[in-house]
């Protein structure tokens, strides 16, 4: 814990110069970090290894200890959730996650939380929180896109401007925010649209919520669709619910529905067609999606195109109970998804509730 800085930031910047102020550290606001992993504390074998590297024992203590000017924001406290890498995330970390979460909120000392995580899954865990989480105070992810060895490393700076952003004020009641390269996304927007790029996160429809410019936090908006407290879905609940299967389908030329057929096998509750286009539909999978409906398998149409909003389609379509993504992604979709059914089962239309409300 890092809780005896000397100095701390005021906020203010003159030709180009950051002045810090002598303060007592009892005065700065307290931020809670809750590391995953990723790629934040990722090892390569030597500066210039930017991809194949792993986690080798870096942890966030770790990588608070790199970053010593986290002392001059925030009086810091940090907890170790998992350290994996993020294309293993699994639904029992997200609650464990969760509940470490409401534990920092109920804090009447904590002004926000930071989650480092891997970029790789990122999206879908913030989501997930976003959805879940019952507090309005900051929640912020980052991660980076360099290992900590790296020439150059992203990690440092971004798990820094995290922890300003969180301990902003502003911040509160915004839900859950995803916080990389000077860019403030907001949860439901926020997607990986580079594998390799520093500048790996970009929104889907909704510009940023914020940016980082210099010593300043430059606030641009907030998310127009509920979340958090307005949502029924909670830590507690889930925890004691089965968690349904729910199968993404990604659609291609040559698509025969074996993949639908597969998922309904392995007892999937719902499914999440990746469709062309506007959620269209081949031809040869058409039969498939209908049986699986025809069984009571859910199918949300969403869209292999990575921007836009899928509407509704064919009239058949809407007739068989398909529900648009709308802006969502698959693989956010899907996490919606989830979640209504453990809520409230198999039904239609409070799965159709949800895509036209979160």
């Amino acid at each position: 814990m890092l809780n005896s800085p000397q100095t701390a930031y005021n906020g203010a910047a003159t030709q180009g110069r950051i002045f810090l102020i002598m303060t007592d550290s009892a005065k700065l606001p307290k931020i809670v970090i809750l590391g995953t992993g990723g790629t934040i504390v990722s090892s390569g074998d030597d500066p210039l290894m930017l991809t194949g590297y792993r986690i080798k024992g870096l942890n966030v203590e770790t990588l608070l200890c790199a970053v010593p000017e986290l002392q001059y924001f925030a009086r810091i406290e940090a907890h170790q959730i998992a350290n994996i890498d993020s294309s293993s995330m699994t639904f029992s970390i997200w609650l464990e996650l969760g509940r470490a979460i409401e534990k920092a909120a109920a804090d009447p000392d904590t002004a926000g939380i930071v989650v480092t995580h891997g970029t790789d899954t990122m999206e879908e865990t913030a989501w997930f929180t976003h959805l879940t989480a019952k507090t309005q105070k900051p929640i912020v992810f980052t991660g980076a896109m360099r290992p900590a060895t790296a020439l150059s490393a992203d990690g440092p700076l971004n798990l820094l401007n995290a922890v300003r952003i969180a301990a902003d004020p502003k911040a509160a009641g915004r839900g859950v925010l995803v916080a990389l390269n000077d860019v403030i996304l907001s949860a439901r927007d926020a997607m990986k649209i580079s594998p390799t790029n520093a500048a790996a996160f970009g929104p889907n429809v909704q510009g940023p919520l914020g940016l980082i410019a210099g010593a300043e936090i430059l606030w641009l908006g907030r998310p127009e669709r509920a979340f958090g407290s307005e949502t029924p879905f909670s830590i507690p609940k889930l925890a004691a619910l089965e968690i349904p299967r729910v199968d993404i389908v990604y659609s291609h030329a040559d698509d025969d529905g074996v993949m639908v057929r597969a998922a309904c096998d392995a007892g999937a509750r719902a499914i999440v067609h990746a469709g062309t286009g506007n959620g269209s539909i081949h031809c040869c999978t058409d039969e498939a999606l209908a049986d699986a409906a025809d069984a009571g398998v859910l199918i949300i149409r969403a869209s292999r195109v990575t921007t836009g909003a899928v509407t509704t389609g064919l009239a058949e379509w809407q007739e068989r109970g398909y529900v648009p993504a709308g802006t969502l992604t698959p693989q956010k979709a899907r996490v919606l998804a989830q979640l209504v059914v453990a809520e409230y089962g198999q039904v239609q239309s409070a799965l159709a509730e949800a895509f036209s409300k979160y």
